[in-house]
């Protein structure tokens, strides 16, 4: 299955040639004759001719081999750029740098200053004014602060995405400026879609953070993705219309004056937002939620631990969903079978499938579950298991006629993640391995497999798909913890295909002489492939 080592293309080649004489030549000339100077000089080198992406690429192999420089970095500040990353070596990035991204980058879009920590508020205010063009723009971990977000509401009028999370200078009161500019009276950001704000510093202030969002969803019309812990809060205090308690700062327009605006005022219709995802949703507040976001494609949320249909049933309201995580936040678990309606619900419609803490009380709910929903792209589930009472009796034949078998098969699926962290009954083996079989012979586009924990040995399961016209696009494969044993790595090894990743940790039946029998097979037949090992008794 894996490939040997391609050669590399002329294009990457020739960036490695010049990253390996960026240094010793250009960045030093400019190092001894320029680099302290105010004004920047130009430099004449080839990487004045590489295309926006080119130039981007070799920053890239410049900071992961540990050869970029602050003189380079300052070289391949090139005017035509249209995206910058300083993730890669944010310590480089200091005032002085951000500057000279204002004087030499004015055709920026895509700006992601992720962990550069170094740069100040005052600087970080600059890039926001000083480049009029961006439409990304990358602050998470960074010193932004209500200054900060108040030039990039007033000034970044191209703005779509923005990235805020784990900035800890940004109050709740901060977060009003990106929807409304107090000075000039007008709405701030109008085109930004997505709006992440994970991890900001805690203030205690619950009902401040949920008024803060609520003012956002109200006067941001094209916001889709909002990413903040009191998300749900703000959507219940919408709901409820009860706004009576959520001041608005000096300046700003009260949120009922912004529901009024959207023809939405307590008496009036109904408000709809357009967000199109949603994360950690409770179950009792699916309902207002639900009302108030019917466009949503992505739900993520959290069932109780007491069974009964009220939350998953209401999901079957939802037009639009394509992608759903479902978590059992309980020690009970709610059982596999809840989810079948949902899935014979969506059918095609749903592209991805993610369920945790759920009891897998009856063998043929997985089947099942997988056949309702052809258009599946992604599929990963973490099944509880009940005790085994026969721990030590033989595993029973399949039973006739048992549907473990995928009628319209997974032509779509890319991705498949099982894990049982408990021991199955032995009566569940025969459902399982089967079940799996039938998955990877009708998955023809599956990249990424894993098998965890799986205490039934998956011989069987990678022979007969092996054997057709499965694992023929497999990338990844995981295997920790899992019954596999040496001869289904050796059949792994010598089938076609482009595995590049193995992960065999902890299988109770690889021992350290198939390890390293399997490196010497990579070794000596060039494979591009990388396998993972380590004993059960480390």
């Amino acid at each position: 299955m894996p490939q040997q080592r391609a050669v590399p293309a002329l294009t990457t080649l020739c960036l490695q040639n010049l990253a390996q004489h960026m240094q010793s030549f250009w960045a030093k000339d400019y190092s001894d004759n320029y680099l302290d100077e105010f004004e920047f000089r130009f430099i004449v080198g080839p990487f004045n001719d590489l295309a926006c992406e080119l130039v981007q690429e070799l920053l890239q192999l410049l900071a992961s081999s540990r050869r970029l420089s602050r003189a380079a970095l300052h070289l391949l500040l090139l005017p035509h750029l249209r995206q910058l990353s300083l993730q890669p070596c944010p310590r480089l990035a200091n005032n002085a740098l951000g500057h000279l991204i204002i004087v030499r980058c004015q055709r920026l879009r895509v700006l992601d200053l992720q962990g550069c920590e170094r740069l100040s508020p005052s600087v970080l205010v600059d890039l926001a004014e000083g480049l009029p063009l961006l439409s990304h723009l990358g602050l998470a971990h960074t010193q932004a602060n209500v200054q900060v977000l108040s030039a990039v509401g007033s000034c970044c009028r191209h703005l779509r995405e923005l990235n805020v999370s784990g900035c800890k200078k940004l109050t709740p009161r901060a977060l009003w400026h990106l929807g409304y500019d107090p000075v000039a009276r007008s709405p701030g950001c109008p085109k930004l879609r997505v709006l992440l704000a994970r991890d900001l510093e805690d203030f205690e202030d619950g009902d401040g953070d949920a008024a803060a969002v609520a003012f956002l969803l109200l006067a941001l019309p094209c916001l889709e993705v909002l990413a903040h812990s009191a998300l749900l809060d703000a959507l219940r205090l919408l709901h409820s219309r009860r706004l009576d308690g959520a001041e608005a700062p000096e300046g700003f327009p009260s949120l009922e004056e912004l529901l009024r605006g959207r023809g939405a005022a307590p008496e009036g219709a109904l408000l709809t937002l357009p967000l199109r995802q949603l994360e950690d949703v409770e179950e009792d507040a699916l309902g207002a939620v639900r009302a108030l976001c019917p466009q949503a494609e992505e739900v993520k949320l959290w069932l109780e631990d007491s069974p009964g249909p009220s939350g998953l049933r209401e999901l079957l309201g939802w037009t639009c969903l394509s992608r759903v995580m479902l978590g059992c936040s309980g020690l009970r678990g709610r059982a596999l079978a809840e989810v079948l309606p949902l899935a014979q619900h969506l059918g095609t419609r749903l592209h991805s499938l993610t369920l945790h803490g759920f009891s897998w009380r009856d063998p043929l709910s997985l089947p099942t579950l997988l056949s309702s929903c052809p258009g599946l792209q992604s599929f990963s589930v973490v099944l509880e298991v009940p005790p085994d009472p026969h721990a030590h009796a033989e595993p029973p034949a399949l039973p006739p006629g048992c549907a473990t078998d995928l009628p319209r098969g997974l032509p779509q699926l890319q991705s498949f993640s099982l894990m049982l962290p408990c021991p199955a009954p032995a009566s569940y083996g025969p459902v399982l391995t089967s079940t799996l079989a039938s998955v990877l012979c009708q998955a023809p586009r599956l990249h990424t497999l894993s098998l965890l924990s799986v205490r039934f040995l998956l011989d069987p399961v990678l022979e007969v798909a092996l054997a057709g016209p499965g694992l023929r696009e497999l990338r990844e494969l995981s295997l920790a913890d899992s019954f596999v044993s040496a001869g289904a790595v050796w059949q792994l090894l010598s089938s076609d295909g482009p595995l590049r990743r193995l992960n065999l940790a902890r299988c109770p039946d690889i021992y350290r002489r198939d390890y390293d029998a399997f490196l010497q097979a990579v070794k000596r037949q060039r494979l591009d492939l990388d396998i993972i090992w380590d004993s059960i008794w480390d």
